[in-house]
């Protein structure tokens, strides 16, 4: 990860356009190819970013050109948006090797439903199977991998609560998975005890099924004191 602060202007181009005038901020480029503009304020959110698959292009300038000291280029690879960061002073320039995230610890519902969903996957529907639960990428472990009764490729991404936050993440999985040819094509399923419906839109528009669990329900499938063993 690449961690600059500078003075800096921002432009962005495509479905629609935006400006940032010159001012200090925090710029992050991730190793997924992602590239995000942070203020000092305004939450947890950037001011604008680019969400992989992008490519970045660093630009000096030109021997006539003196206003800034380097200019960023950042384009969708399939969009084609553009993101056009021009840095007038660097403060802080610093590269960090991250390594591999564990990916987030669910709690004991979440995990446990996890668990319940990958020894039962049929629930979701006949001829489905099982491909691994925590199926690692390169931005953290899919929740459960699996495979449809027609052989097509599932992720499915499990919340307590579903919300647009996780409908985002299980987006961000499936443009990845997606660049696999053995994977590809790779549907997505958002499956939660409560969906809210702001995340069902959100989800119907991208192509991604919801599910809601019933965790008793699943509990029942998986009632411990009938076992043999």
């Amino acid at each position: 990860m690449r961690l600059v602060v500078a003075q800096c202007a921002v432009d962005y181009s495509g479905r629609l356009t935006a400006h940032l005038p010159s001012a200090r901020r925090l710029l992050m480029i991730k190793a997924d190819g992602s590239v995000l503009v942070h203020s000092d304020g305004g939450s947890y959110k950037p001011l604008n970013w680019m969400s992989p698959p992008c490519s970045v292009t660093v630009e000096q300038p030109g021997e006539e050109e003196c206003e800034y000291v380097e200019q960023w280029q950042v384009k969708h690879a399939k969009t084609g948006d553009t993101l056009r960061v021009t840095l007038f002073e660097i403060l802080s320039d610093q590269s960090i090797d991250m390594g591999i995230d564990p990916g987030l610890i669910k709690d004991g519902v979440e995990a446990h439903l996890q668990e319940l969903l990958a020894d039962n996957i049929t629930t979701l529907g006949e001829g489905w199977t099982l491909i691994r639960r925590e199926y690692a990428t390169a931005i953290g472990p899919v929740d459960i991998l699996a495979r449809d009764a027609d052989g097509a490729t599932v992720a499915i991404e499990i919340k307590r609560r579903g919300e647009i936050d996780g409908v985002e993440q299980l987006t961000r999985y499936l443009e990845l998975l997606n660049r696999d040819p053995q994977l590809a094509p790779v549907k997505g399923v958002f499956a939660a005890q409560l969906i809210k419906p702001q995340a069902k839109v959100l989800a119907n528009d991208r192509g991604i099924d919801c599910v809601t669990l019933d965790y008793d329900a699943l509990r029942g499938i998986d009632d411990i004191e009938s076992r043999l063993f």
